[in-house]
């Protein structure tokens, strides 16, 4: 165990309580400056609750009643990091990025998948280290930064999952109507509003499909009944899913003509760059297998092994089917709806394209499946913590699973997917995933500080942490400028000169900090990693939609407004002090 106290000067006030209501007579003609005073007061009282951060417990804790089941493994956490990510990006967005592309979509798979490693080695370390309870990315920002920022993380991530979960669940239905229609006696026999697109009303914005509640409430039955249950579940479709796509890349073999992959990056590499963008978000699942960490029997051991052999598994299966799917077919001849399937069919193979559209199901039902368990957990941690109303917290007794948040976040989607054409929501999706990811790799850089002698310090203007924190945020602001300019085509200079910019920041970080060395699984290189993580992370971000970035804003002041309203007020202040308690491992574990 060690534990890693807060040197920030501007945490001195977060213990502060918050004001307490005051009895008596109110007076009806207040005097002249009560009004200023109370709205002083109340931005103090708010600074000083938006400042608290986590206190984790030290030692070993007793069970509770509001406990998660420990029932998964090592090999249901690998499973259940590749069933988050198999499913539309093998299936759909290879053949999409590859029209651009071309044959240099493998090289985007590969940077894409590099760049989620540096993301991975992030969060292993974390989850090796923290108690194993819910919260993920939440978790770790409330403990390492404060208490907003934690809520804000998740309010990021939540809308992304939320949409995305509807998306998926859309896509899930005209997939699974498709491969019904290929048997005879059903084809042409599915409504549009039962599984194809949907029957759609004022110009569109309205689109009613029957189906994709009646997929959801399954999946929500399933995840509500019992985490064992459900990992079954997503343990035999991701299983059916890896060898469908194993067995493609086997047969696809023997199509490919080498010829096709000439030229390479016909388009360029900035083509294959961009591509990168595009697939980076084909690699999510350890996100949700660092969610697991309360219901996991090893979290210590099997947590950093989950995410990361999941992700190696992930790019390795993107990279064959890339390398075979642009070899069969020259890249232009790609469709962008089913492009492996479209591919086989084109071969005479169509044995194999019903093949691919079960993956294709078994695939997207994973995703969705897991995506709804994640969103219930981060719910139960957030009610824990008091942000969120208490109901979301209860556990039931005997199937020990957040029943409650299950029903939410199945109902959410339910009504999205089922009401709305959101896949026109998708170009502002990833917001919360990129944010996320690179509050994550800050917290590693944050937790890892460790205090200097007294000698090192006293010729400082500010404290260690303070200087630390402005380094992060310089990389973060470098990274987006110099994304735009690479977006919009800038100055190579210019781009040059943030790049040097974040170098600087990441030389400060690297030498005016001192960073400790935690017993077992250790994240390489710190702070450099890290950093490199950020850097990236936000260079992605500045290459989304720009409603992707005016969402970012809206959310972000939205949840502000939330916060000031309910969560200040409610959050449990003995949760939260100055000390974060950097979990310990036991000698067996390390």
């Amino acid at each position: 165990m060690y534990t890693i106290r807060n040197r920030s000067s501007i945490h001195c006030s977060s213990l502060s309580p918050l004001p307490s209501k005051m009895g008596g007579h109110r007076s009806t003609s207040a005097p002249a400056g009560a009004g200023a005073s109370s709205a002083s007061s109340f931005i103090s009282a708010f600074c000083s609750a938006s400042l608290r951060r986590k206190t984790l417990p030290v030692g070993p804790t007793d069970s509770r009643s509001d406990d998660l089941v420990r029932g998964l493994g090592l090999v249901d956490l690998v499973l259940i990091g590749i069933g988050a990510s198999i499913g539309a990006g093998i299936f759909v967005v290879t053949g999409t990025v590859a029209r651009d592309a071309g044959p240099g979509v493998t090289i985007s798979f590969v940077l894409a998948g590099a760049a989620c490693v540096l993301n991975a080695l992030c969060y292993a370390e974390l989850s090796s280290r923290f108690p194993p309870v819910v919260g993920g990315a939440y978790l770790y920002t409330y403990t390492a930064f404060n208490e907003l920022t934690a809520f804000l993380v998740f309010a990021q991530l939540m809308l992304d999952y939320h949409i995305g979960a509807a998306s998926i669940a859309r896509s899930l239905a005209s997939y699974l109507v498709s491969f019904l229609e290929l048997f005879p006696f059903l084809k042409g026999h599915f409504p549009s509003w039962f599984g194809h697109g949907g029957e759609e009303f004022f110009g569109g914005v309205v689109s009613i499909n029957i189906l994709v509640p009646i997929l959801l409430t399954l999946l929500t039955v399933i995840l509500c009944y019992g985490v064992k249950e459900s990992s079954a579940v997503n343990s035999f479709m991701t299983a059916t899913k890896v060898l469908i796509v194993v067995f493609v890349v086997l047969v696809g073999a023997f199509e490919v003509d080498v010829s096709n992959w000439s030229p390479f990056a016909p388009n360029g590499i900035k083509a294959v760059v961009t591509g990168a963008t595009v697939v980076f978000f084909a690699y999510v699942g350890f996100d949700a297998v660092a969610n697991s960490a309360e219901e996991s029997k090893r979290p210590q051991r099997d947590l950093p092994i989950g995410i990361l052999g999941s992700l190696v598994v992930c790019i390795l299966l993107y990279v064959a089917v890339c390398l075979v799917i642009t070899g069969m077919v020259p890249y232009q001849s790609l469709g962008e709806e089913a492009p492996l399937a479209e591919a086989f069919t084109g071969k005479g193979l169509k044995y194999v394209s019903v093949l691919i559209s079960i993956g294709a199901v078994a695939g997207l039902t994973t995703t969705l499946l897991v995506g709804l368990y994640v969103q219930s957990r981060l719910y139960l941690g957030l009610a824990r913590d008091g942000l969120l109303p208490l109901i979301f917290s209860k556990v039931h007794l005997t199937r020990h699973t957040p029943i409650h948040s299950q029903i939410w976040v199945g109902c959410v989607a339910a009504v999205l997917g089922g009401l709305f054409n959101v896949h026109m929501l998708s170009h502002i999706l990833s917001v919360g995933t990129l944010t996320g990811y690179s509050v994550v790799s800050a917290c590693l850089i944050t937790l890892r500080w460790k205090d200097k002698p007294a000698s090192q310090v006293c010729g400082r203007c500010i404290s260690n942490w303070l200087e630390g924190t402005i380094c992060l945020l310089i990389v973060a602001c470098c990274g987006f400028s110099a994304g735009l300019c690479y977006r919009f085509d800038a100055s190579f200079i210019l781009l040059l000169l943030f790049i040097f910019v974040a170098f600087l920041a990441a030389a400060a970080l690297h030498f005016r900090q001192v960073y400790m060395d935690p017993p077992g699984f250790s994240c390489p290189g710190v702070p450099t990693v890290p950093v490199a993580s950020i850097f990236f992370n936000i260079f992605l971000f500045a290459q989304l939609h720009e409603e992707a970035w005016y969402r970012f804003v809206i959310i972000s002041f939205i949840s502000i407004a939330v916060y000031a309203i309910y969560g200040q007020y409610h959050a449990n202040p003995a949760t939260s002090n100055q000390s974060v308690d950097y979990h310990r491992v036991s000698l067996e574990e390390a």
